[in-house]
């Protein structure tokens, strides 16, 4: 396969921010708990606005989110710009970079992590609306390796000339994509695919 379906790149708008969300935005910087968060314990455990409104703190899986993907900026209000379209190694090589300048460990996500914050029938729910706003409906990179089990004949000269003799070959020019319209994954992505890219990080207090 290798090909991905073309969707909208129109990043979407904000679905029904909660209360707690504009209350956090009248009171100034500080870490805000997403609306409709359930008390005591599992209020505890749910995701909350880092204060300068730049990441998400999600404490059940204990990561860091990029609030906006890499293109866009937030302003204070939401997160403006355009997406910035990656290659596979081109995506790495800006999680390199970030993590350097900013101290945190960024990465790609993997699959399960991204797939978390996915759409339902077209639309974000209003937690993920809240918590990442303006994000594009669109393929995603993820950092999950896509393996080629295809097997390999050592016999014919291709393979012979290029030293290719085991059973499977790692898929090194393919990757996994996960669309965020719906939660579908590929693994079966050119690594040459520009796609979106979301940034997620260890929380500081999971790497101590």
């Amino acid at each position: 396969m290798g090909q991905i379906r073309q969707l909208s790149r129109r990043p979407t708008g904000w679905v029904r921010v909660g209360f707690v969300a504009l209350l956090g935005w009248a009171l100034g910087p500080q870490a805000v708990p997403v609306a409709g968060a359930a008390d005591g314990a599992d209020a505890a455990r749910a995701p909350s606005i880092s204060a300068d409104g730049t990441q998400v703190h999600d404490p059940r899986s204990q990561l860091v989110w990029a609030r906006c993907v890499e293109g866009m900026q937030w302003n204070g209000r939401t997160c403006a710009g355009q997406p910035e379209l990656l290659t596979h190694g081109e995506a790495l090589a800006r999680a390199a970079e970030r993590a350097r300048a900013e101290g945190l460990p960024w990465r790609l996500p993997r699959v399960a992590e991204l797939r978390r914050w996915a759409a339902r029938n077209g639309r974000y729910p209003p937690e993920t609306a809240a918590l990442f706003p303006a994000a594009p409906l669109d393929w995603y990179w993820t950092l999950t390796a896509a393996i080629d089990t295809r097997a390999v004949n050592p016999y014919h000269y291709d393979n012979i000339q290029q030293g290719r003799t085991g059973a499977a070959t790692l898929g090194v020019q393919q990757g996994w994509a996960l669309n965020m319209a719906s939660g579908e994954a590929q693994g079966d992505v050119s690594r040459r695919s520009r796609l979106v890219v979301r940034l997620v990080a260890a929380s500081p207090a999971a790497v101590r």
